[in-house]
């Protein structure tokens, strides 16, 4: 922020006699004391036939006066600024605030007094006295915020007091400029852990949608200077007169959607210290983990409403800065609040034709809501559930019937496929993430596990599982096909060639198409 002010007195505004006008309301108390004095000894020495009385009242009435006239016809040139650094800090971090005043005028200031205006949840009023400040001189001086809170918070104006050398009157001003300091929640760093179900990984076995389907259904385009010549298309050459070429292929990027339940049934309490605080601090987590591993994300509230934008499903870009995605989703996280809604069914439309991994935290569910939610888990798709019991957090017991609904409402959603963490009050977030790995390892459908040895397989690897068969273990007993996906697999020969037997998923594969690229194992 720079700001400024052409001022007479501190601002260069209004004629001679509106500035008196105002100089005059601007009296401190002294300068009142000094004026009503006068006025009582000059009505006292009138009464008592006084004139050395009367002299001393009008001296007194006349210094106030003089001052006030003397200061709003003062010239003063001032320019503030303001710098913010950072302009956005986690919840319980500081920011350092600068102000500069920098005298631009050719006469010295006399006493000034700089207050800045912040929220009283960022801390106490800042007020700063600055002794004369000589022309083209300047003055530097510094405060520190911090907020338990999320949300925007706007600073400024800056008030800028001048006074006269006696005391007697006090000219106020503000500079127009505001900053707006974001606070988001915090950020807690996740370990890694293995996730399943989603369209493909990253890293050397990320899987890559080809441009071709077979020979015949090529998508060429023209051939450009230092293409290989190994990848010319000849039938589509004839066919265009001129050097075609099949295009490249493309990494697709592993997806996943936080739903984050803002319902305000679902939660109770209020403060730093509530489950929604911890969930929106959860989602953030579980945002920035997953950017960083080179994840497309999206953000999706209860409402049905997903950030970074609309565009593409809500999801990030290819071609986005992780760290430009990664502060859209802060300050979207920083102001989201309760929602009115008492229910999910927008958030599980969302969902319908979505893919990838899905990550959600939840609040109370009713009946209801959990067949919802059971239902937002796409077939062949990973998804992970958080839920935070209000009654829990505020240290309020259910009854023995309440406990009871609860546990059977997440049974349902581990029955429907989803892998579920019951968090505790105050539960550290990279121990229940870590949970989520155990839960997943060893819940799945019927007591086993769904992928390879835990909730998650994406990226390089030997193929969809192991030799040992799905989960680890297997599905149910001996696998799919005896020996899972990956070993025998899948009645021995499989599909295509070699297909999902023998070599599995990631050998010879699907008959050669997919070949060595696989559905991959891997970290996230």
């Amino acid at each position: 922020m720079r700001a400024a002010s052409g001022l007479r007195g501190v601002e260069d505004a209004g004629d001679a006699r509106d500035g008196v006008r105002a100089a005059l309301a601007g009296l401190t108390t002294r300068g009142r004391s000094f004026l009503a004095a006068g006025v009582a000894a000059a009505v006292c020495a009138y009464v008592l036939g006084q004139p050395d009385l009367l002299r001393v009242g009008l001296l007194l009435a006349f210094l106030p006066s003089a001052c006030a006239t003397v200061l709003s016809r003062t010239r003063h040139r001032v320019a503030g600024d303001r710098l913010l650094s950072p302009a956005r800090v986690p919840a319980g971090g500081e920011a350092r605030v600068r102000l500069r005043m920098d005298n631009v005028s050719r006469l010295p200031t006399g006493l000034l007094m700089l207050e800045d205006q912040v929220p009283y949840v960022l801390g106490p009023r800042p007020r700063f006295v600055l002794d004369r400040v000589e022309p083209g001189g300047r003055r530097e001086v510094s405060y520190r915020v911090r907020s338990d809170l999320r949300g925007r918070y706007p600073l400024g104006p800056l008030r800028l007091r001048l006074t006269d050398p006696f005391g007697m009157c006090e000219l106020t001003r503000s500079f127009s400029a505001h900053d707006t300091l974001t606070v988001v929640p915090r950020v807690e760093p996740l370990p890694p852990v293995r996730l399943s179900g989603a369209a493909g990984g990253y890293g050397e076995g990320r899987q890559r949608s080809l441009a071709l389907a077979g020979d015949d259904d090529v998508i060429p385009r023209e051939y450009r200077h230092g293409d290989d010549l190994r990848r010319v298309h000849w039938r589509s050459t004839a066919r265009y007169g001129e050097l075609m070429v099949r295009r490249e292929e493309q990494p697709q990027r592993p997806r996943c959607t936080v739903l984050l339940d803002t319902r305000a049934v679902a939660f109770q309490g209020a403060g730093p210290d509530s489950a929604f605080e911890w969930a929106v601090s959860g989602a953030a987590s579980v945002l920035a983990h997953l950017l960083e591993r080179g994840f497309s994300v999206r953000l999706l509230t209860d409402t049905g409403s997903s950030a970074p934008g609309e565009e593409s499903g809500g999801f990030t870009g290819a071609g986005q800065d992780a760290a430009d995605t990664a502060g859209l989703l802060m300050d979207a996280l920083a102001v989201i609040d309760h929602s009115d809604g008492a229910g999910l069914s927008r958030a599980g439309d969302a969902l319908r034709d979505g893919d990838g991994l899905l990550v959600a935290f939840l609040g109370d569910l009713d009946e209801a809501q959990t067949a919802v939610v059971a239902r937002m888990r796409r077939r062949g798709g990973a998804a992970v559930a958080f839920v935070l019991d209000s009654g829990e957090w505020l240290r309020e017991p259910a009854g023995a019937s309440a406990a009871q609904d609860a546990r059977e409402r997440l049974r349902l959603l581990r029955e429907a496929g989803w892998t579920v963490v019951r968090v505790p009050r105050g539960a550290a977030l990279g121990e229940v993430w870590r949970q989520a790995e155990r839960e997943g390892g060893s819940g799945g459908v019927g007591g086993s596990a769904p992928a390879a040895g835990a909730f998650g397989a994406w990226g390089a690897g030997d193929g969809v599982a192991s030799a040992a068969g799905v989960g680890g273990a297997t599905r149910g007993g001996a696998g799919l096909g005896g020996h899972g996906l990956g070993g025998a697999g899948l009645g021995q020969a499989g599909r295509g060639g070699a297909g999902l037997g023998d070599t599995g998923l990631g050998g010879a594969g699907l008959g050669g198409a997919v070949g060595g690229a696989a559905l991959g194992e891997g970290r996230t």
